[in-house]
């Protein structure tokens, strides 16, 4: 099924009492959705509804990249976050690199740009922690669309046949299938059966990290795969318009959602301006320009979370909008490859949960005869002479991964939520919020409603913080005072009719009082679906 973003209809939310899964395709949706119903828990279903998204979306996720999550305790107390951002090998030469000519990461076509993939490190642990179901059943699904085929969407048949270059992955490269052909996955298949039968171990110490040390040349070596690439560590959060806004801590950007949603709170007081109104987009435009003005300076991987979300931080950076103008852009972080997914039980646990090649098909590195492409996350890392963030064995680099998940003062869930979209992950959670939490929106309404993003222009979606040269860019079926409002106070505007990828693709579930579920899908997915468990 195909759809586009509605201008006039209400998109739906779907609600629950048994659970619900959300997510970019439907066959993951619908595996989750039958983990829960057969037992299993929400991190269960997302694991799930994860290993199918690497088998059906390789130009958004896989075993070769990261993953974080954000997970709900049923009983209240605060969330539990799986970084599962993988390190760089121990060859890692920063000085090398500068040695070439290089003055930033390469972006693509170089495994250095590859750190060690924490994707199914992070399956593990969040299954170790959280899981309720043998983990062999929880991949099982995962495993047979891999080996048995699956019927390819229209946005991967699209991807594929633009895909160029690529060596030692024959189950992507050829042939190119069409729309609803069936596509073959065995590589996968096998790492699925793998880590199935003997966990991490079957992964990084099986064929799969043995082809990954051959490929390195020199930057990995088998000592850093035996290391686990995943860790709990505690959430980063502060109240927002009356609630608890919660995220990853760095080395993701995801302090930028409650550092710009409080900026805007600063800005506004007690009330929001009304969403159809040039004020509430210039508002939302500048708290997130305000709020990531030194991200390039603060971000790496031992930045602590209390400092970049301290109230006075956030309040001398208030001070600096402007109702009638927008602010001096940064002086001198580029959309594709991520998906965003979120789960509830009915036990009251919820998961939200990210997964990312970071850019499209990541480094357009393919680890030979596993299937398995290498994100291009260290793209994220410095080359600057003692940068925070310069590249260095051990290292995690910089991360656009930015899920959310929001409590209520007491503690009880109020949504799981969160986009791809690289630098404009926070930016589209931050309008979800607002509307969810200050406007009273439902999760379909919230979701359907046009979103702006602030970009660098012509960038790649990772660059924004790196230019002044920034334009906001709108969907088309905003209200016409958007883009002319915007204009006179200064703003450089792009109305964009149709772009499936560019403004996020969004889900929430929403705890309601009464406990049921209420979740949406993102249309700008056009496969994507909020299933509810039988």
């Amino acid at each position: 099924m195909m759809r586009s973003v509605p201008s006039t209809q209400r998109w739906p939310t779907t609600y629950s009492t048994g659970g619900l899964v959300c997510s970019v395709d439907h066959l993951a949706s619908s595996v989750g959705a039958q983990l829960l119903a057969d037992g299993g828990s929400a991190a269960d279903a997302a694991i799930a509804a994860n290993a199918v998204l690497a088998v059906t979306a390789p130009h958004m996720c896989g075993l070769g990249g990261d993953l974080f999550a954000l997970v709900h305790h049923a009983d209240g107390s605060p969330p539990d976050v799986i970084d599962a951002a993988g390190r760089a090998g121990s060859g890692a030469d920063a000085d090398r690199l500068r040695a070439e000519g290089h003055r930033e990461m390469p972006f693509t076509g170089d495994v250095r740009t590859a750190t060690v993939p924490g994707c199914v490190d992070g399956w593990v642990l969040l299954h170790e922690r959280h899981g309720r179901l043998p983990l062999a059943d929880v991949l099982e699904p995962a495993r047979r669309l891999a080996a048995d085929g699956f019927p390819v969407s229209p946005m991967l048949s699209f991807m594929l046949h633009t895909l160029d270059g690529l060596e030692g992955c024959d189950e992507l490269a050829t042939p190119r299938p069409d729309v609803g052909e069936r596509l073959f996955r065995p590589g996968v298949a096998r790492q699925l059966a793998a880590i199935a039968a003997a966990g991490r171990d079957g992964f990084y110490g099986g064929e799969f990290g043995e082809a990954l040390v051959a490929v390195g040349g020199g930057e990995y070596a088998a000592s850093d795969l035996a290391t686990r690439q995943a860790r709990s560590v505690p959430a980063a959060g502060i109240r927002v318009w009356g609630s608890d806004v919660w995220t990853v801590p760095p080395p993701s950007q995801g302090y930028l959602i409650p550092a710009a949603a409080r900026i805007a709170e600063l800005v506004a007081g007690s009330g929001l301006p009304a969403v159809d109104e040039a004020a509430w987009a210039h508002l939302l435009v500048e708290a997130a320009r305000l709020a990531a003005a030194d991200r390039l300076d603060v971000l790496h991987d031992g930045a602590d979370a209390a400092d970049l979300l301290a109230d006075e931080r956030l309040q001398t950076a208030a001070a600096g909008f402007d109702p009638g103008r927008r602010s001096a852009p940064p002086a001198p972080a580029r959309d594709g490859g991520t998906m965003y997914l979120c789960t509830a039980d009915r036990e009251g646990t919820a998961v939200s949960l990210i997964q990312s090649n970071a850019h499209e098909f990541g480094a357009r590195v393919a680890v030979p005869g596993t299937g398995v492409l290498l994100h291009n996350r260290g793209n994220g890392f410095s080359l600057e002479p003692g940068h925070p963030a310069e590249y260095a064995p051990g290292r995690q680099p910089p991360h656009t991964l930015s899920p959310a998940l929001v409590t209520r003062p007491d503690g009880t869930l109020r949504a799981v939520l969160g986009t791809m979209g690289g630098d404009s992950q926070p930016q589209v959670v931050v309008q979800l919020l607002a509307r969810l939490l200050g406007a009273g929106a439902t999760p379909g309404d919230a979701i359907e409603a046009p979103r702006l993003v602030l970009r660098a222009r012509g960038g790649t979606g990772f660059d924004t913080w790196r230019t002044t040269d920034q334009v906001v860019r709108i969907e088309s079926h905003a209200p016409e005072a958007w883009a002319s409002g915007l204009v006179e106070r200064g703003h450089d505007v792009d109305v964009v009719e149709f772009d499936p990828a560019g403004f996020g693709h969004a889900h929430i579930i929403e705890r309601m009082p009464d406990g049921t579920w209420a979740g949406a899908d993102d249309p700008r997915a056009m496969t994507g679906a909020a299933v509810a468990a039988p």
